[in-house]
């Protein structure tokens, strides 16, 4: 009986990370499972151990390689890519600061070193972390608990509306060596299972802005909650790129901070190469974060 039970559910295993694509929405249930869809892999070394505690035979043996065997092609390259690297003309970092952390300020000022560009988000207005960005960028746009820091002149700025009650976005041109950088900074809303309607309509939102923007050079950073096997993240990706899916290695997990298990922080971009990105740690918030390095076309 055991081994029958081991088979059908290596099989269920299989079937559900090769064709979660397939499955209905389920009120919102369904892009949850999928944002802790590469998770889902710890299913066949738990299989493997009751196969073997109970002896189940050949047969089950075999058939757990099929799940393994999936989650390999799916989430193996994410592993084994390396940074292209190369030449660079923007290194830029997002993070979400945490609206209750009291060490805010430490945490942009170890993230933003170095930093052509800055995004944040949950910031509190005239707090730590905006004042200690203020002192290490010349230039600043900011929005409510939004902002985008900046070496380089920000020759442009507005709000844009991602369909919340309050501004949670901001475009900006920033004007590099190089030449012209849109950049929009966005905190779009949560997600939580069977409440992503609010979500995905901001992600619709900011589809249109992308879709409907002709810059060349275009940057999308912030906390977009959405994870990368989200479903809904195909809304942006493509027409964007992902920086961290072109030039990082592994997952590039940034949520929670202390065991993240998924990624709701991006740099998505077009009209740019990315040269490297990763993820570092930020004192205090409940968010890591993302950073990169990039190259105009």
């Amino acid at each position: 009986m055991l081994r029958w039970v081991i088979i059908v559910m290596a099989g269920a295993l299989a079937l559900l990370l090769g064709g979660h694509g397939l499955l209905p929405d389920l009120n919102g249930f369904t892009p949850v499972l999928e944002s802790l869809l590469p998770w889902l892999g710890l299913g066949v070394p738990i299989l493997l151990v009751g196969a073997l505690v109970s002896r189940s035979g050949k047969a089950a043996l075999a058939v757990l390689l099929l799940p393994a065997l999936v989650w390999t092609v799916m989430f193996g390259p994410d592993l084994l890519r390396s940074a292209p690297g190369g030449p660079s003309d923007l290194t830029v970092a997002t993070l979400n600061v945490g609206v209750v952390n009291n060490s805010s300020g430490r945490a942009v000022r170890a993230v933003a070193k170095g930093r052509d560009l800055f995004a944040a988000q949950e910031l509190t207005p005239g707090g730590p972390a905006a004042k200690e960005l203020d002192q290490l960028f010349p230039y600043k746009v900011q929005v409510s608990t939004i902002g985008l820091w900046s070496k380089h002149p920000i020759v442009e700025q507005r709000r844009v509306d991602i369909g919340l009650a309050w501004t949670r976005a901001l475009r900006a041109v920033v004007k590099t060596p190089k030449g012209k950088v849109t950049v929009y900074v966005m905190h779009l809303a949560s997600a939580r299972p069977g409440a992503t309607a609010t979500r995905d309509d901001t992600l619709d939102h900011a589809r249109r802005l992308i879709d409907g923007d002709p810059s060349e050079h275009l940057l999308l950073l912030g906390d977009l909650n959405t994870a990368t096997t989200d479903r809904k993240r195909s809304d942006l990706v493509p027409p964007l790129l992902d920086a961290q899916q072109e030039a990082g290695a592994g997952f590039g997990f940034t949520w929670p901070s202390s065991f993240p298990i998924t990624r709701p922080d991006h740099i998505l971009y077009r009209g740019l190469t990315a040269t490297s990105a990763g993820v570092e740690e930020a004192v205090g918030s409940d968010h890591r974060a993302a950073v990169a390095t990039l190259r105009l076309n």
